[in-house]
């Protein structure tokens, strides 16, 4: 009890801030990217939350909104005039009564195609965040390429068992050029376990071998226990590691692929979840990113600053899911009105957001689950 105690105070010291900083830059670009767009099209703002629940403290602005700083520091919301909770449902009770100059500056009364703005903005602030991060990151530190040279095979791996021994130069993977090392378990995780084609040169000669990953238990990069696909390879530490580096535009053209790898690896990801060829014991809750901050915050403020950038990237693409409660849900009913010509019903809607509140909620269970069974804490 008394190791477990001093641990805790351990985390806390670095891992409070670090965390803290991390979701807030997160939480605050996310909404301002909601309230800057409602700003453009006149919406009135009445609440910029960072954090749920009670305020710690706040401010009004010349315009009415209260800007305020609450204690549960997991997420944020804006709250727009006509907005019957911080979910953004319209309240039609409140719209009955309101004038006309009321409505004008109400999201409920904004055409569908300002409103489906406003809704996108938020996670698109993410993947600017993103953008914006890693062309700095990359600017000052370029990019650390190691030659995909083998230099460990596990016995009875599925490398082994396709003939890959080490010394062999991977130079494709599936048609996919390989020029450094860090590329292969980008692809590897992602295959679900299907075959990959894979090119080698071995003394000189080339050679092409199929080699099927399997799903184990394993660690990542931080030393936490994981589950993903794996061929059972490891790097040659004595292939010497270069750097690249880059001007302005190769970072920011850099910086904008590392954007979309991130969300293509979150779509492949979860769709692999969903099929049930990954484990969703990879899902990490606000425990497990608290962790997992603390554990990169100590590599120093630039390793915190990417992963500023990669949570910022897969929080944005998460809200983009058609679930109601998140943007994405509010972008479907949008799509909804804009076919029909009119919105759902307030029932048909409210049931969604009740459905959308238990699915987060159950999500949120999973992750917290996942992330209390990865500290041994069950």
């Amino acid at each position: 009890m008394l190791d477990t105690i001093q641990s805790l105070i351990a985390w806390s010291w670095m891992g409070v801030p670090a965390f803290l900083f991390v979701i807030t830059l997160v939480v605050f670009f996310h909404e301002l990217g909601h309230f800057l767009a409602a700003r453009w099209f006149g919406v009135k703002v009445d609440v910029f939350s960072v954090g749920f629940g009670k305020e710690i403290f706040g401010f009004n602005d010349k315009r009415g909104t209260r800007w305020k700083l609450s204690w549960l520091p997991i997420g944020g919301y804006v709250k727009f005039a006509g907005d019957a909770d911080a979910s953004s449902r319209p309240d039609s009770e409140a719209g009955a009564r309101m004038t006309a100059a009321e409505r004008a500056v109400t999201l409920t009364y904004k055409p569908v195609g300002q409103r489906a703005v406003v809704a996108a903005a938020g996670p698109f602030a993410n993947f600017a965040l993103a953008i914006v991060l890693l062309t700095g990151l990359f600017l000052y530190s370029g990019h650390t390429v190691m030659q995909p040279v083998i230099g460990q095979v596990t016995k009875g791996s599925p490398a082994a068992l396709a003939g890959i021994q080490p010394g062999d130069r991977v130079t494709r993977i599936d048609g996919t050029k390989i020029t450094d090392f860090q590329q292969l378990p980008e692809i590897i995780s992602l295959s679900g376990g299907s075959s990959l084609t894979v090119g080698l040169v071995r003394q000189g000669r080339e050679l092409t071998v199929n080699v099927t990953p399997k799903l184990m238990k394993t660690t990542d990069v931080l030393g936490n226990p994981t589950s993903q696909m794996v061929i059972g390879v490891r790097p040659d530490p004595k292939v010497p590691v270069t750097r690249e580096s880059y001007g302005p535009v190769g970072a920011f053209s850099a910086a904008c692929s590392e954007t979309w790898n991130i969300v293509h690896s979150t779509i492949v990801g979860v769709s692999q979840m969903i099929t049930g060829r990954a484990s969703a014991d990879q899902l990490r809750g606000p425990v497990g990113i608290a962790n997992m901050t603390r554990q990169v915050a100590d590599f120093g403020f630039l390793p915190l600053l990417n992963l500023v950038a990669i949570l910022s990237v897969s929080i944005g693409l998460v809200n983009l899911f058609p679930i109601p409660l998140l943007d994405g849900g509010h972008l479907l009913y949008y799509a909804v009105e804009a076919v029909l010509g009119r919105p759902l019903g307030e029932r048909a809607q409210d049931v969604g957001f009740r459905l959308g509140l238990v699915l987060v909620l159950g999500l949120m269970l999973l992750t917290t689950w996942n992330d209390l069974v990865r500290l041994n804490l069950f």
